[in-house]
């Protein structure tokens, strides 16, 4: 029923351009409010000081309690200012007026904040809905096609030589949630539900086994199979109908909780990823078996993870793909971290960082990993630059990637889904090796 609600874009320019426009409105109307020295010097002070108030509350946010774990995007430093200066100059239009120009001051201030908030939502670029700011999903389950059974061992030649798409292949894929979901039989693990990108070539009656990718959004975030559908949909377009199968999966259960993509006190996320999720993906997917078509994947929180499990689990997954990663568990709060799940052991927390497990398991005998960062997100390069040099180290295969102009949102998302499907297409057989 309200599903038209969540799926209203609030990122795309009209919508944008409306609310700039009515704010606008609003504030000069608030401005108006006497014709007097003594308005004008009271409006000009509330403006001042609630955009200053505004600037020091990001100023203390990023710097001094480095709460969003580096630098953020440009435009919080302008739209919160200007949201509390618009919420200041309505408060100020509460006193002496009629009781109509409190009403709009009462609504301007709401328009103020919102205009705000989905001005920046759409800067980063990851959440164009209502139901995705809100962590509510609108997709619908869609049923998954019983894979035959079968023991036979994964092809010699690549798909892209050897599939012949029939009469039947539909011009794109298709995605939603799992139907009936992915049991946390093992790991108790409450995450919410998983989705999944069913690519062309996995829609016709006889489809081929495909390789699987194994998604994880970053944190704030969800399950969404929306980015990785988009990146995929052109490369199959190119290719056949061929594509991975991408399953995404919730690593957080809570988008404000970060359980470190470990066995702790928050969950049990590494026991749902392997004992839940790898199972089941065996068992209900039609997809190649060996660990060369097996790729773990993540943007940022998820990106960490993708490393982690990628590095830790070679057998299973022979290809990691690190979007925007963090540079290992909770590293924008170690200390909480190393005290909060580590009981202060440091050697202990050390152990579970990426870079020691593949110091400790390298040479790794056929491991692929694509690490990509935006160009403009000084709080992550030197990270992922560090986990990509120690990769290399420890024998892995390994491509590092800028992506020019980006910072840490959407277009780092999917410049790095692009870039990296670019070098694991021939890896995974979907496409003829680059030149």
């Amino acid at each position: 029923m309200w599903d038209w609600f969540l799926d209203l874009n609030v990122a795309n320019e009209p919508f944008l351009f409306t609310c700039w426009v009515l704010s606008a409105a609003i504030f000069i109307y608030l401005l108006g409010k006497r014709p007097t020295l003594k308005w004008a010097f009271g409006a000009f002070m509330a403006v001042f000081l609630g955009a200053l108030v505004g600037y020091a509350i990001v100023f203390v946010a990023v710097n001094v309690l480095d709460s969003f774990g580096g630098p953020v995007d440009d435009s919080v430093w302008i739209w919160v200012p200007a949201a509390f200066a618009g919420v200041l100059l309505a408060i100020a239009n509460l006193w002496g007026s009629r009781w109509w120009r409190k009403l709009i001051a009462g609504i301007g201030a709401v328009v103020f904040v919102l205009t705000a908030v989905f001005s920046i939502n759409a800067a980063y670029g990851l959440t164009p809905t209502i139901g995705g700011l809100l962590h509510i999903s609108t997709d619908k389950p869609i049923p998954i096609p019983t894979p035959p059974p079968t023991d036979a061992p994964d092809p010699a030649e690549p798909l892209y030589q050897t599939w012949q798409p029939p009469a039947d292949l539909p011009a794109q894929g298709t995605t939603g949630l799992v139907q009936g979901g992915i049991p946390n039989t093992n790991s108790g693990f409450p995450a919410r539900p998983a989705s999944i990108y069913l690519p062309p070539a996995a829609l016709v009656e006889n489809p081929p086994a495909l390789p699987l990718v194994i998604f994880m959004m970053g944190q704030p975030g969800d399950p969404d199979p929306q980015y990785i559908a988009a990146a995929l949909e052109p490369f199959a377009a190119k290719n056949k109908g061929l594509a991975p199968i991408a399953l995404v999966i919730d690593q957080l259960s809570d988008p404000s909780t970060d359980p470190l993509c470990l066995d702790t006190a928050q969950g049990k996320v590494e026991t749902y990823v392997m004992q839940d999720v790898v199972p089941w993906a065996r068992a209900n997917l039609h997809v190649l078996n060996g660990p060369k078509f097996w790729t773990v994947a993540g943007y940022s929180n998820g990106g960490q993870c993708s490393l982690y499990f990628g590095s830790k689990y070679p057998e299973v997954f022979g290809d990691i793909l690190d979007i925007s990663g963090e540079e290992y568990q909770g590293a924008d709060i170690a200390d909480q971290v190393l005290q909060n799940t580590f009981n202060g052991d440091q050697a202990a927390y050390d152990a579970v960082k990426p870079t020691s497990i593949m110091a400790q398991k390298g040479p790794y005998a056929d491991t692929v990993a694509v690490f990509t960062v935006g160009g403009q997100d000084p709080g992550y390069i030197p990270g992922v630059q560090r986990n990509a040099d120690a990769a290399k180290a420890a024998g892995m295969q390994v491509t590092y990637y800028e992506v020019p102009g980006a910072g840490h949102g959407g277009d780092a998302l999917s410049g790095g889904l692009t870039e990296g499907f670019t070098i694991l297409y021939p890896r995974l057989g979907l496409a003829p090796p680059a030149g």
